[in-house]
């Protein structure tokens, strides 16, 4: 196991998840960051540190003139930040996080907040954990709120090898020391074992009210004012992509995707989803492009109004 986590700390060092956001111009991106109702704003990322998440603090800082960035590292270090976004307990970052909110003063009379990749169902977790300060809007942007059960570049639903490497990660994905070391498995959701799923993820099946309804949760969720979701159609990260809009497989099965809307945590409303999307309070948005690419007319166009 030992071996297992020092192959994936050294792929955590190499090119970072990127993002671009202008012709030609990349950017590799972090992990926590916020904007607020005050002007502020809490920004995070995947496999990334805060020194990439620069040109993005930079474009909305020039947008909206005295506007409150805040992006949080992980660690005392660049490296311990972006080791974390692989490592470090989520709920134990989702502490972090909520202990560093409540200590800005900037912050008290409440933010917005925007998330990329993994980052934005981290920072859901925020808005149904810590409500204070509270959180006005929440932006992800190619999130995996019903999690993922596939890996980066997976040649395709049809290739064998993707189901083969499914299965092997399975075999371990809810064992206590992987969920409790490796990131991705607590976001891990395997359709064909459903009941082992809920009983041992120690992240995902807690904030998807999956074990129980936890009344708290539901009640800080539906208080946000906007619930943003962007899907990128061409994305080749996530597996299954509809998981960006909450969708996710038919229990008991891999291959019949179902919405949102057609899914229990809608129809059984644990989350309070289906009040929000009545109240017009959830917004699907979609672009065209691979994971987190986009140019920054649309960012400014789509997403931008979310920070003002």
């Amino acid at each position: 196991m030992g071996k297992y986590f020092r192959h994936f700390k050294k792929v955590c060092r190499r090119k970072p998840t990127q993002l671009i956001v202008g012709d030609n111009f990349t950017y590799s991106l972090p992990y926590f960051s916020a904007f607020s109702s005050c002007k502020c704003f809490l920004l995070t990322g995947i496999c990334c540190n805060p020194l990439s998440m620069g040109a993005i603090k930079k474009m909305v800082e020039e947008e909206v003139p005295g506007i409150y960035v805040l992006s949080l590292m992980i660690g005392k270090t660049v490296v311990q930040d972006t080791e974390n976004g692989f490592f470090m307990d989520v709920n134990e970052q989702v502490s972090f996080v909520c202990d560093q909110l409540s200590q800005d003063p900037k912050l008290k009379g409440g933010y917005n907040a925007m998330g990329f990749s993994q980052g934005s169902q981290f920072l859901r977790a925020v808005a149904q954990r810590c409500p204070n300060p509270p959180m006005k809007n929440l932006i992800s942007v190619g999130g995996q709120h019903q999690g993922v059960f596939g890996l980066p570049r997976c040649p395709g639903e049809s290739s064998h090898i993707c189901e083969w490497i499914r299965k092997m990660l399975n075999s371990g994905a809810y064992t206590d020391t992987v969920q409790k070391h490796l990131v991705q498995a607590q976001y891990w959701h395997d359709p064909l074992n459903d009941d082992l799923y809920k009983k041992h993820s120690l992240f995902l099946a807690d904030i998807n009210q999956e074990r129980v309804v936890n009344e708290t949760y539901k009640k800080n969720l539906m208080s946000l004012n906007k619930f943003v979701m962007v899907k990128f159609l061409q994305d080749t990260m996530v597996d299954p992509v509809d998981s960006e809009w909450f969708g996710f497989y038919k229990p008991g099965q891999d291959k019949e995707l179902e919405t949102l809307q057609e899914s229990a945590i809608y129809t059984e409303d644990r989350l309070g989803l289906a009040e929000m999307d009545s109240a017009g309070k959830l917004v699907f948005l979609a672009t065209d492009g691979d994971h987190l690419q986009f140019t920054r007319e649309w960012f400014n166009d789509n997403l931008l109004p979310y920070l003002r």
